[in-house]
């Protein structure tokens, strides 16, 4: 608890140390992270800017300073940064100077020099102690041994090389020339002048063209300046006796003789080193200064050679200016435009420094800006967004068992983008069209718990994607996801995600499956309820858009579908598949082509209805014949009762098709009454002919024990009678045997028992046995039981556990089930 107070005590400090910045000021700043966590997270998203980070507690000195961190951005270290720039600016002038024009430093500059060299080394010592931003992932390091080895790495020996005491150094060696050459370590100083002036540029408070040209400026004169030094060197290294064989010493300006130039004031000497470096470097040669000797013949060329190269880069630095065509002048256009944005509208700070930071981030990457290839033919950008995106798309769970087509065409559709720690990608509870998926970098999912506080769900690392729950599922995000490091990220729009969906069916179908199988964050029943019923969704629209192709008759729609991974044997609400509406439509073409893809041929809707019996229904005999030589079947649930309401309405076309493609005419109803009962009760002469060519018996009884011929003869039609009378006669003499066997012997009937209760629990089931049903009930009891190795003290159940004492009561294919006699 003392250390959580401390910590916000810190957190106080830091906003009252940074409230008086200005506002206005463009400066990439520590980017706190600003998540409040639960304990469950390893990442403390909160960070202030404090002036150092250590446990102010009672514990020891030493353990104090071991968590010593200094950051980067706090005033007193802005302002010792400020302290050092002007030394690094003084030891940079200084330096060539010492070399040339000195042997030993006078003592005045000796203490000045002293002094700077101090505040080197207590820069040195800082330096170790400094937090610095990862260039990987973004982050602020606080760690004291990233940071010390960091330093170690890069500038540390020759910041330290540069701080030792050359000076004495050489008077102490005999004052031998070679050891004045390591002053030029110094220069490695020059380093924290070009970091002011590239930070300078960027501030749009300064004008570019300002600081551009104070910058170019500096470089000439600079580089000027350490050019005279090194002219005057090279005069002063010969002897004496032979500085006439010098520029400087052979140079006579009017009637003053440079001869014996030792001699003369520093200042003066200085100014016709750097008049005769300016004239050199600019090639004017107005020929009052030149080279004498060989060294400085030499050291001319070189110098001119240079002056090309710095020409060259002055000029084109100048062009740049006033073409206004340079990256950092777009990039200032830019982020003045945001400031002014941002301060009209009076955004809060917090979002400020994100745009900000995001903006600079785009700047600085040196990853290469998709843009620049959008001039590139789509077949070689295709190429390239496999070559860089295929190995992380591959891999994520949610396209997992997906073809290459289909996750070739998402790669082609995909846009990088790169975030900073601490911003927020995606709220929780908004609608959201886009999808991303997780290249490098660590991102947090946080929802609230149930006493309303944030709580991590789980951590998005590489492979990961995020946004594909609400964009499937047409519901709201689930999670806020957050940047936890420096995140490089692939998005792909809503809009392109559905249409490549709407083509790969197949893939489509994996998507789902991978998302309900995938996702552990599931919190309770409702998401994974939610997915499971969009999933459902999607299955039933994909099956009306195969329907309606098969509908319409359009048969390259229905190929490509199926194609693509749709399934045939898919119904609609209806329990319609493609198979019914092509044969009701009459499409022979599709009806073929459903056949050769292995539908279900004998599917039936939720009316009992088969493909052959709408093929009939509708009068196309061509589809019909070609269903029923594929081994389609007329035999319908309730077939019977379908047959007799087929006789009472009298249409003998539509009876003549059901009879010629399989239809049994000898089917009974739930009172036994057969179709040729119907048409003799009826009185329809040419419905029975026809049921009496196609094989129906006249012996057939109904519940009553009435036949056919007994129903016309109650219906008093003699002709019908006649027609009865004769058909009798003539199945009398097919087969000479009793009348009452006669409907066994042409249409026997058969049912399948079962060794179970119907109302038996499912894993109590068992196989049955199918029998020809007999002439008695106690035979039927006896075979059953016999063959499944039951007692024969047994009886009969319906389906609706209703005890049949009769067969005559048994309907053709029923279910039957045979249990013990119970008292």
């Amino acid at each position: 608890m003392k250390e959580k107070n401390r910590e916000k005590e810190r957190e106080e400090e830091g906003e009252l140390e940074t409230s008086s910045l200005d506002e206005r000021e463009y400066e990439i700043q520590d980017l706190r992270e600003r998540l409040k966590s639960s304990g469950v997270s390893r990442f403390n998203l909160i960070e202030k800017e404090l002036s150092w980070r250590r446990k102010f507690s009672r514990e020891s000195l030493l353990a104090g300073f071991k968590d010593f961190v200094i950051l980067p951005h706090h005033w007193w270290y802005r302002a010792w940064s400020s302290f050092i720039l002007l030394w690094a600016v003084y030891s940079s002038l200084i330096t060539p100077m010492e070399f040339g024009f000195f042997r030993g430093l006078p003592e005045h500059l000796f203490l000045l020099d002293f002094i700077g060299q101090i505040a080197f080394l207590v820069d040195i010592v800082l330096q170790f102690f400094v937090a610095y931003r990862d260039s990987q992932t973004y982050r602020m390091v606080y760690k004291r041994a990233p940071i010390a080895l960091r330093y170690l790495k890069s500038s540390f020996v020759f910041d330290l090389l540069g701080c030792m005491p050359w000076d004495i150094i050489y008077k102490a060696s005999g004052k031998k020339e070679e050891v004045r050459y390591l002053l030029w370590i110094r220069l490695y100083r020059v380093r924290k002048l070009h970091d002011f002036l590239y930070k300078l540029e960027k501030d749009i408070r300064i004008n570019y063209i300002i600081t551009r040209i104070m910058k170019l400026i500096v470089v000439e004169l600079y580089c000027t300046h350490t050019a005279a030094c090194i002219f005057y060197y090279l005069a002063t290294t010969l002897p004496e006796s032979q500085e006439g064989y010098t520029w400087i010493g052979s140079l006579k300006m009017g009637d003053f003789s440079y001869s014996h130039f030792r001699d003369i004031d520093l200042g003066k000497r200085y100014m016709t080193s750097l008049y005769f470096a300016i004239v050199t470097m600019t090639t004017v040669g107005y020929g009052d200064i030149h080279a004498v000797n060989m060294r400085e013949m030499l050291f001319v060329m070189i110098y001119v050679s240079f002056d090309m190269i710095l020409g060259a880069y002055l000029i084109g630095n100048m062009t740049a200016l006033i073409v206004k065509g340079s990256k950092t002048e777009k990039f200032r256009d830019k982020m003045t435009d945001l400031m002014k944005y941002m301060n009209r509208n009076r955004l809060g700070r917090d979002i400020c420094e994100q745009i900000k930071g995001h903006f600079r981030l785009q700047y600085e990457s040196s990853y290469t800006n998709a843009a620049a290839i959008q001039e590139i033919p789509i077949s070689i950008r295709s190429k390239i967004s496999q070559t860089l995106y295929l190995p992380y798309i591959e891999k994520v769970p949610l396209f997992r068992g997906c073809s290459s087509e289909f996750i070739s065409q998402i790669i082609i559709r995909l846009h990088e983008e790169f975030f900073l720690p601490g911003e927020v990608i995606m709220e929780q509870g908004n609608v959201v069209d886009q999808l991303y998926f997780v290249c490098h970098g660590v991102l947090e999912e946080v929802g609230t718990a149930e006493d309303g506080s944030e709580e991590t769900v789980s951590f998005l690392r590489r492979n990961s994607s995020f946004g594909e729950i609400s964009i499937l599922c047409n519901i709201p995000q689930p999670y806020t996801v957050r940047v936890c490091e420096l995140c490089r990220l692939v998005r792909l729009d809503k809009q392109s995600f559905t249409n490549v969906l709407d083509i790969y069916f197949y893939d489509g179908r994996k998507v789902l499956n991978n998302l309900l199988e995938g996702k552990e964050s599931f919190r309770g029943k409702q998401l994974e309820s939610d997915i499971t019923f969009h999933i459902g969704k999607q299955e039933a629209e994909l099956a009306l858009k195969v329907n309606s192709a098969a509908f319409h008759g359009d048969l390259y729609q229905l190929k490509g579908l199926i194609r693509a991974g749709a399934d045939p044997n898919k119904t609609d609400y209806d329990g319609r598949s493609p198979l019914h509406l092509a044969a009701s439509r009459g499409y022979e073409d599709i009806t073929l082509f459903l056949i050769q893809e292995g539908v279900d041929i004998n599917l039936r809707d939720n009316f009992g209805n088969t493909s052959l019996l709408e093929a009939v229904k509708n009068g196309h005999d061509r589809v019909a014949s070609l269903l029923v030589r594929e081994g389609a079947s007329m035999k319908l649930e309730n077939a019977s009762s379908f047959l007799c309401t087929a006789v009472a309405r009298g249409d003998s076309d539509y009876l003549k098709r059901l009879l010629s493609n399989g239809m049994d005419p000898n089917l009974k109803d739930y009172d036994y009454r057969s179709p040729l009962h119907i048409a003799a009760a009826e009185g329809l002469y040419f419905m029975a002919k026809l049921l009496l060519e196609a094989g129906a018996s006249v012996f057939a009884k109904d519940r009553w024990g009435n036949t056919p011929l007994d129903e016309a003869r109650m219906s008093g039609n003699k002709n019908l009678i006649k027609l009865l009378e004769d058909a009798k006669s003539a199945q009398l003499s097919e087969f000479p045997c009793r009348s009452e066997e006669f409907t066994d012997k042409m249409h026997p009937k058969k049912c399948t028992v079962f060794p179970f209760h119907p109302w038996d629990p499912k894993e109590h089931r068992r196989h049955g046995i199918v029998l020809w049903i007999p002439h008695t009930i106690e035979e039927l009891i006896k075979t059953a039981a016999e063959k499944m190795e039951l007692s024969t003290d047994s009886c009969i159940l319906s389906e609706d556990a209703g005890k049949i004492t009769d067969v005559d009561m048994i309907k053709d294919g029923q279910k039957l089930y045979l249990v013990p006699e119970t008292p």
